[in-house]
């Protein structure tokens, strides 16, 4: 399908076209961080029955930017014993795979029917997305592995062992979460058969039954949701910033604006995050119910997206943080099986009611297929309550060896 900006071929014209789009993508997302960081201190003072900020600006709408300007203001520290080049890199390569991966979500159109999620401005037209590769959702999945470069960097560069446990700490839980991540967008890809962001939201636009989250069965949106929560180190997954055992975790050793950085990246995450989960699984900008058209797109999606922002931050105000043990069992022993074998279930399934793969393979081999994936699917079901018995009788274990203690 592709965007239809690039048909003609590309000129001076649809280069500066592709430049505005990028700018007014990066000021959409900037401007949300700001919104979302004083969003987030209301909510929570609210829940926590507190006032919040109050002061600069009406409600204290312009908190969050005088706190901006000082960062910028501050001493820039930097320590002696940092390997000085990577320690400047870090930051830079935590913004910018949360910048890119916004770039790929289309945040209004009409879809479905003739009109394909399409408008022309200026006299191109072109897609309301800054842009849409073929191989869309591999694009995601890889910025959200660079990511986790900035973070490990982050402390190893700094020269101090704290910083270096937090990063250590970060990659481990990243890299755990991130297959479970993966198998559940496998999920979807499954079954819309595309890689492109704009398809997927496409395939969903005919009715609200055609969302994503119904098709795969709820599951993968869940497995998806409790890892995009670990991926952004978001309580009650933030043991990287664990401040009671790290001090600050990676970031302790940068201040200023560098400091800033990592405050803007986990921010400007957590919202292309929010606007994937709307894109994959909640028909992106295509309207619930009513008429459809590009403002309207729009209005969707922003109101979708406010929905898990409130979420993630509901969350923070009312669930503990993890012991590091437990993060661990539930990404290894409970979400990647679970996610395994329902991908397994959702291909054998579709397998199941495609009648031209049954003829072109024969109706026995179709079904020794089918029965295999579903056996797969059946051991890793197997597999995890295992491992759960098994994590019950390892806490029995260490509760009688305490109460042996006990004189």
């Amino acid at each position: 399908m592709g965007d239809p900006l690039f048909v003609d071929g590309i000129d001076l014209g649809v280069v500066l076209f592709v430049v505005v789009k990028a700018l007014l993508g990066f000021a959409f997302v900037l401007v949300g961080v700001i919104l979302m960081i004083w969003f987030e201190r209301k909510v929570l003072a609210d829940m926590q029955n507190r006032v919040g900020p109050a002061r600069a600006g009406k409600w204290g709408l312009l908190q969050t930017l005088a706190d901006g300007i000082k960062l910028i203001f501050k001493e820039d520290v930097k320590p002696d014993r940092a390997d000085r080049p990577v320690y400047r890199l870090a930051p830079y390569l935590s913004v910018a795979p949360a910048f890119l991966t916004f770039c790929i979500v289309p945040i209004a159109g009409a879809f479905g029917g003739d009109d394909n999620g399409t408008v022309e401005l200026f006299g191109h037209e072109t897609f309301l997305q800054v842009a849409d590769p073929p191989v869309g959702v591999l694009f995601l999945l890889a910025m959200s592995s660079v990511g986790i470069y900035g973070i490990m960097l982050a402390g190893w560069s700094s020269g101090s062992k704290y910083p270096l446990l937090g990063s250590v700490r970060a990659s481990a839980q990243m890299v755990s979460y991130e297959a479970a991540l993966g198998l559940s967008v496998a999920a979807v890809v499954l079954l819309t058969g595309s890689l492109s962001t704009h398809a997927i939201v496409d395939s969903q636009a005919d009715s609200f039954l055609d969302w994503n989250v119904w098709r795969t069965g709820v599951l993968p949106f869940a497995i998806f949701f409790v890892a995009a929560c670990a991926e952004l180190n978001r309580a009650p997954f933030d043991l990287v910033e664990a401040e009671q055992e790290l001090v600050g975790g990676f970031h302790t050793e940068y201040s200023s604006i560098r400091f800033g950085m990592f405050y803007l990246s986990e921010y400007m995450n957590l919202i292309t995050m929010s606007a994937i989960i709307v894109t994959l699984f909640f028909g992106g900008p295509a309207p619930a119910f009513g008429p459809d058209g590009p403002l309207l797109g729009l209005g969707w999606f922003v109101l979708k997206l406010v929905v898990f922002l409130f979420v993630f931050v509901w969350i923070r105000a009312t669930l503990p943080r993890f012991r590091y043990d437990q993060l661990m069992d539930l990404g290894w022993k409970r979400l990647i099986p679970v996610a395994l074998g329902w991908l397994l279930l959702l291909a054998a399934i579709r397998i199941g009611q495609d009648e031209e793969w049954f003829t072109a393979n024969g109706f026995w081999n179709g079904t020794l297929i089918v029965a295999i994936a579903v056996g797969i699917a059946f051991i890793c079901g197997v597999a995890i309550l295992v491992a759960m018995r098994g994590s019950d009788r390892e806490r029995i274990d260490e509760g009688s060896a305490e109460l042996r203690k006990v004189p």
